[in-house]
């Protein structure tokens, strides 16, 4: 007999409901029907004097089930209804925690007359996360119990607190640490006859002045810029310190179905959903096998290796870092000591723990240092000859089964493979700058790559924390490659007649935090002309002497010299500079171009809808798996915005049709699975799901 999905036991005069409803018991269709006919014998029989309410397997209520958002209210599981019952209880309930209360599924715990909780759970309301709000009196309940700072702090970041903070806020009434069902019983039974019951929709808000509200709104500015449910939840806090319950309970529901119904949380669910597929590679299964990496080799102690290097010590895995001058190792060995040092003075770790991962690496001169390792990254400059010559000797000296990676971030890692005699155990990790910091990690299958390199790839990915997005072999793979051509229309606009500043700020207004030009004097301009350069010579073309070249040839490569495109002070904001705008004129001089006049909506949708078409020619090539992986690869590697879900789900909230006669009526070439999926009226989301056959 098959256990349901809420289980009813009784334990003396206490009767516990216990969900299960695997893998985090979600507040999907059954789990209400089932708490209600645990409140129904509990009400009808007069020896049940108080209620738990508690999780089986590893988790309390993790939350609502995100796929039910969008099913027509009748059809989706009442979490409302359920919470107003809860709340108008009239015996005694408890929430027994562990794992994570979040979500709904604290918002049930919050209805609960009182919490229980086991040290390590966590619970939270991360509902800001997905452009939405708490829509079943989480916005209305947490400020009645915490005050209206932290409840909005909690909030509009989103982030969960563990059980015994959550005691000191009063959110949890006892810390159980021994057995939570045994624990939550004896405190039921401990305060069956509590009259009147702890409700905490009668509770009052403390601390919602008019100063902090707008303070509130002031700071989102900054730390939400142009999101709508963050300035939902503080309107809400504000009605929960100056209206009643019930009045703060409706406009909570009405303002939960205007965010839900946005673009902007169709985005944010699209790239919740989106990262998780990331991970669903074919070729690989949950059988395949993976090697255990205890021992890692970087070669390069520079900015790119130290901060490579950085990410394992960070988990406890052994690093060997490898130059060719003491003075460059050196140098490399101090910077990654200085990044921890100043992570400890802003107290995010401890002088212990910075010497704790210090000792784990091991500096050196020799290549052959790194014969032992598991997994050997070469994180030299972009050079193939280079390269090759590094890999070559890597073949001569790593054990066998070792992964062999190359960060390179445009090159060809076929090529690179062909010099050794494992090109199975061969594969691109393309980190992005700083590689300490930033999450996203393009994993590079080149032609013979095993499934096994890569599964083992995918688990280091997420053991060191990053998002891992497995692409295909082609100059810049999929990020680069869609940057370079974003990068070239961007100069094209300058040509026509734009400025650069012009042209930032257009992005900046979509919601980007660099603009293309921006962006280009942050990275170094040398760095984009060499590869100009290269790409140049591979095609037999003259080397290149665009406007953005002849800046590069001044001396100028950006914010590292002071100065680029634009000059940057001590504050290093960009300022522009009137050199730079003259050898843009006399350019188009040279070249014959009558400037124009150019709007923002031209600019804005001539480079959104530039990296959208390359993205769509990318599918069509089968370099990317899914357009969801060109998204995550977006958001997480280039700053594109969350609350837009990447570059191809906003051009599906577009319209792909829109999108195409756009390109159309600017002269630029839609891709022909662009001008497909347009006809057929279909997205780029429904196109993965056609591929993955459901």
């Amino acid at each position: 007999m098959s256990t349901p999905i809420v289980e009813q036991s009784r334990e003396g005069q206490v009767l516990v409901l216990t969900i299960h409803n695997p893998p985090v018991n979600a507040f999907s269709v059954g789990v209400p029907e089932g708490l209600h006919a645990g409140l129904d014998v509990a009400e009808k029989d007069d020896a049940v004097k108080a209620v738990v309410i508690m999780g089986g397997g590893r988790t309390f209520i993790a939350g609502a089930d995100i796929k039910t958002f969008d099913l027509p209210r009748a059809e989706a599981p009442d979490l409302r209804g359920f919470i107003s019952r809860l709340d108008a209880f009239p015996k005694p309930t408890v929430a027994a925690i562990h794992g994570t209360a979040l979500g709904g599924g604290f918002e049930v715990a919050l209805a609960c007359n009182y919490r229980v909780a086991v040290p390590d759970a966590k619970v939270g309301l991360p509902e800001v996360k997905l452009g939405v709000l708490p829509g079943a009196g989480g916005t209305q309940r947490l400020p009645r119990l915490v005050g209206a700072e932290k409840a909005l702090d909690m909030m509009l970041s989103g982030n969960p607190v563990k059980a015994p903070a959550a005691q000191k806020l009063g959110l949890i009434d006892e810390i159980v640490d021994g057995d939570l069902k045994a624990g939550a019983v004896k405190f039921a039974a401990a305060h069956a006859d509590a009259r009147p019951l702890p409700r905490v929709s009668e509770r009052k808000v403390e601390g919602a002045s008019p100063e902090l509200l707008m303070a509130a709104r002031q700071n989102i500015k900054k730390t939400h810029r142009g999101q709508l449910s963050p300035t939902y939840i503080i309107d809400l806090v504000e009605i929960a310190s100056s209206k009643a319950f019930a009045d703060g309970w409706a406009a909570e529901a009405r303002l939960f179905m205007m965010a839900k119904d946005s673009p902007q949380s169709r985005g944010l669910r699209h790239i919740f959903f989106a990262e998780r597929e990331s991970g669903k590679v074919r070729g690989v299964t949950k059988d395949t096998p993976t090697s255990n990496i205890e021992k890692v080799g970087v070669i390069g102690a520079g900015t790119m290796g130290g901060g490579i290097a950085m990410n394992f010590l960070n988990v406890g895995i052994p690093v060997t870092i490898v130059e060719t001058a003491q003075e460059a190792l050196d140098r490399g060995v101090a910077t990654i000591r200085k990044n921890y040092e100043n992570t400890a003075k802003k107290g995010r770790m401890t002088a212990e723990d910075v010497e704790k991962r210090m000792a784990l690496l091991t500096p050196s001169l020799e290549m052959q240092s790194l014969a032992d390792a598991d997994l050997i990254i070469e994180a030299v400059f972009e050079n193939m000859d280079v390269k090759k010559e590094i890999f070559t000797r890597l073949d001569g000296l790593a054990k066998a089964g070792a992964i062999l990676a190359s960060n390179t971030s445009t090159l060809d890692v076929n090529e690179i493979a062909a010099v050794t005699g494992r090109p199975e155990s061969v594969i691109g990790l393309h980190f992005f700058s700083p590689a300490n910091v930033m999450k996203l990690l393009e994993i590079v299958r080149a032609d013979k790559t095993s499934p096994e390199t890569l599964a083992t790839s995918l688990q280091v990915a997420k053991k060191i924390g990053k998002v891992g997005v497995v692409v295909g072999v082609c100059e810049g793979f999929v990020g680069n490659r869609m940057v370079h051509k974003y990068g070239e229309e961007a100069r094209q606009l300058v040509e026509a007649g734009a400025k650069p500043e012009d042209v930032d700020a257009a992005m900046n207004a979509l919601g980007l935090p660099m603009g293309p030009f921006q962006m280009t004097d942050m990275a170094g301009l040398d760095i984009g002309h060499a590869i100009r350069v290269h790409q140049a010579k591979v095609r037999g073309l003259p080397e290149p002497d665009g406007w953005l070249d002849r800046i590069v040839k001044t001396g100028r490569k950006g914010q590292k010299t002071g100065g680029g495109i634009y000059d940057y002070g001590e504050d290093r904001r960009p300022q522009p500079n009137a050199e730079m705008q003259k050898i843009i004129e006399d350019y188009r001089a040279e070249k014959g171009i009558t400037p124009r006049s150019l709007s923002a909506d031209e600019i804005t949708k001539r480079l959104a809808y530039t990296l959208v078409n390359e993205g769509a020619q990318i599918l069509d090539e089968g370099i990317a798996q899914r357009s969801g992986d060109i998204d995550t690869i977006y958001i997480y590697g280039y700053g594109f915005p969350a609350y837009l879900g990447g570059p191809m789900q906003y051009a599906s909230e577009q319209g792909l049709g829109n999108v195409v006669a756009d390109l159309e009526s600017y002269g630029l070439t839609p891709a022909p699975l662009l001008k497909r999926l347009a006809a057929e009226g279909k997205t780029f989301a429904q196109w993965d799901k056609e591929q993955a056959g459901t």
